[in-house]
């Protein structure tokens, strides 16, 4: 994993189940750029032609709540979104984006759309430069960091067998 990532901003409110983040008829492929066309379709429409690589979403409690499904966390990859930050997780839904490599952050940071914010996944820490505030969350245990580096849990294992 990138030590510092900095993005854009989509802010999203609390509860943001999985079938928000990709609707139950869009799970007949498992393409994260297949998925990535549907994503907040139903919530948020001009989600899709406004995302770009690199972009970071913001959010309030349980982010990821709802059915446990990976094509969640791959439909935000494969928008390009690099990082998910919000105050709390349903925990099938962190440990999907674990696995798929997407690193989340728990973390309560202000921000609004637009806001550009800077993760140190080392210190453990986002700025939000936008509104020059700063926010602690605890770094990730190494362990974490390796699935994240090495892009999910597959490939971890992977190297795990071979070493």
């Amino acid at each position: 994993m990138r030590q510092k990532i900095e993005g854009r901003v989509f802010r999203f409110g609390d509860n943001v189940d999985t079938d928000q983040i990709i609707p139950a008829e869009f799970l007949i492929t498992g393409d994260p750029k297949e998925l990535a066309k549907h994503a907040f379709e139903k919530v948020r429409e001009k989600f899709t032609g406004e995302v770009r690589e690199g972009d970071i979403i913001v959010s309030g409690e349980n982010f990821g709540c709802g059915s446990s499904r990976e094509h969640a966390p791959r439909a935000l990859m494969g928008a390009g979104i690099s990082c998910v930050i919000s105050k709390s997780f349903a925990r099938i839904y962190f440990r999907n984006s674990i696995n798929m490599g997407l690193p989340v952050i728990e973390c309560a940071v202000e921000a609004d759309d637009g806001d550009i914010v800077q993760v140190d996944f080392d210190e453990g820490v986002v700025r939000n430069l936008t509104k020059d505030k700063t926010y602690k969350f605890h770094p990730l245990p190494a362990f974490l960091q390796k699935i994240f580096d090495l892009g999910g849990l597959v490939n971890y294992v992977k190297g795990q067998i071979v070493e």
